[in-house]
C-alpha cells in the first residue's frame, strides 16, 4: 500500500502512537525518545518488503539479515561510531536488541558476521534499493515544488589513487603523427573530443553512472572565507526535495567537479518525484546543464558564474548592490534561496547519522555507509513534515 503524502502518514503516526507504542512498553518497558525514533524508522521503512527472512546458500545456515539490518539503521540513528559500539550496545541494551530482532545477548552474531553481512550489503545495494523503495512509496504522489542539488567532502581512512597517465597514441606512420601547436597553413584541425556534459546528455543513467570516477584520491574547495581546503576520501552528491528529503545520491572521487554529476542526478530524480525547479549554485551554470533540465520539463535556477568575464562579474555585482538599495528581489532570487534545505540535509548526515565517521574502505562500502545514514535521515524528515 502506497502512503500518500500526507494523509495516510498522518494516520500511520496515530496508530504508532495509540497502538504499537503502548504495547511495546508494556513488553520492553519504558521508552526513550531515541528508541521511539528508531521504531517509527523501521515502521515507516518496511525492510521486510525488500530484504528476505534468511540469506540463502549453500554451506551453514547463514544469519537473520533483517535484524541486521535494522542494526545497521540503528547505528547511524544513534550515530554510533564502529560495528563494535553497536555490539556493546545491542549487549547492554535489552529493548534495542528485542526491537533489531534478538531475544538474547546469546543470538547476538559476532563482529566478523557482522563484517560479512555488510560486504553482501555494498555489494548488493541493499541500503540504496532500500531508500529508493521509501521514496517511491511516500514521495512519488507528491508534487515538489524545489530540488536543492549540492555536495559534500567525505573523508575516507584509505590510501589516495593518482590520476592515470595516458599513453600517447602510436601511429604506424611516423608522418601522419601531427606534432602539438597551430596546424599548417590548409591543414584542417582535429575535431575537439565531446566532454563528459556533452557525452551524458546521450547516455543512460547507468551508463552515466559508470563513467564517472569512483576511487579514492584529493579533494580541493574553497570554504566560507575563500580559503582552499583539501581532503582525502569521496564526494557525495545529494538531491533534496522541500522538508530536507534526500531524493538521491551519488558517491563519486573527490577530484569530481560538482557540474560532472548534475546530469545523473537530475535524471535519477526526475525517475522518483515530480519537481518543478533545479537549483543549484554557481558550480553547475553550463549551458549543457540548463538544456538537459529544461529538456525534463523542470526549471533550472542556477547562479550565474563570471568565470573570467571582468564586465559581467561587475555587471552582477552593481546589480546587487541596485536590489540592495531598492530592498527588491525577482521571484527567482526568493525560491533560489530555498536551496540552503541540501546544505542543512549535509549537516544532519555528517553531525547526527554517521557522515563523520567512516571506518571502511572502497567505494562499494563507503556508499553503503552512507546510504544507511540517507536512509534514516529520509525517514526521518518525512515523519517530522507530519508530527
Amino acid at each position: 500500500m502506497q502512503l500518500t503524502f500526507p494523509g495516510q502518514l498522518m494516520q500511520f503516526l496515530r496508530v504508532m502512537q495509540g497502538h504499537l507504542f503502548p504495547k511495546l512498553e508494556e513488553e520492553l518497558g519504558p521508552l526513550t525518545d531515541k528508541l521511539r525514533q528508531l521504531i517509527a524508522m523501521l515502521e515507516l521503512v518496511q525492510i521486510e518488503a525488500i530484504v528476505g527472512p534468511w540469506h540463502r546458500g549453500v554451506g551453514r545456515p547463514a544469519l537473520h539479515e533483517r535484524a541486521i539490518v535494522r542494526a545497521f539503521v540503528a547505528k547511524a540513528v544513534y550515530n554510533l561510531n564502529s560495528t563494535r559500539q553497536l555490539l556493546d550496545r545491542l549487549h547492554s541494551d535489552p529493548a534495542l536488541r528485542r526491537i533489531c530482532g534478538w531475544e538474547s545477548r546469546r543470538e547476538i552474531p559476532h563482529e566478523s558476521q557482522f563484517s560479512r553481512a555488510f560486504d553482501r550489503f555494498a555489494d548488493s545495494q541493499l541500503p540504496q534499493r532500500i531508500h529508493a523503495a521509501l521514496i517511491e512509496e511516500t514521495q512519488k504522489e507528491r508534487l515538489v515544488g524545489h530540488i536543492s542539488r549540492d555536495s559534500t567532502e567525505i573523508e575516507a581512512r584509505e590510501k589516495p589513487q593518482s590520476a592515470p597517465v595516458e599513453a600517447a597514441p602510436v601511429h604506424s606512420d611516423p608522418k601522419s603523427q601531427r606534432k602539438r601547436g597551430r596546424p599548417k597553413k590548409g591543414e584542417q584541425p582535429a575535431p575537439p573530443e565531446p566532454t563528459r556534459l556533452e557525452r551524458q546528455t546521450k547516455m543512460t543513467l547507468t551508463e552515466m553512472l559508470d563513467d564517472l570516477p569512483c576511487a579514492c584520491n584529493v579533494g580541493t574547495k574553497k570554504n566560507s572565507k575563500g580559503y582552499k581546503e583539501t581532503w582525502i576520501g569521496y564526494k557525495l552528491h545529494i538531491d533534496a526535495a522541500d522538508g530536507q528529503i534526500p531524493i538521491s545520491c551519488i558517491l563519486t572521487s573527490a577530484s569530481l567537479h560538482d557540474s560532472q554529476a548534475a546530469i545523473p542526478l537530475a535524471c535519477m530524480t526526475s525517475q522518483r518525484v515530480t519537481n518543478f525547479y533545479d537549483l543549484g549554485d554557481s558550480a553547475y551554470d553550463a549551458q549543457t546543464i540548463h538544456a538537459y533540465i529544461r529538456g525534463l520539463g523542470h526549471i533550472p535556477l542556477i547562479d550565474v558564474h563570471p568565470r573570467c568575464d571582468q564586465a559581467l562579474k561587475a555587471e552582477l555585482q552593481a546589480e546587487q548592490k541596485r536590489k540592495k538599495l531598492l530592498n527588491f528581489n525577482y521571484a527567482e532570487d526568493v525560491r533560489y534561496n530555498e536551496r540552503t534545505t541540501v546544505e542543512r540535509v549535509n549537516a544532519r548526515l555528517k553531525d547526527e547519522f554517521g557522515g563523520r565517521m567512516i571506518r571502511v574502505r572502497g567505494h562499494a562500502k563507503v556508499m553503503c555507509h552512507l546510504m544507511f545514514g540517507i536512509l534514516a535521515l529520509a525517514a526521518d524528515q518525512i515523519l517530522r513534515l507530519v508530527t
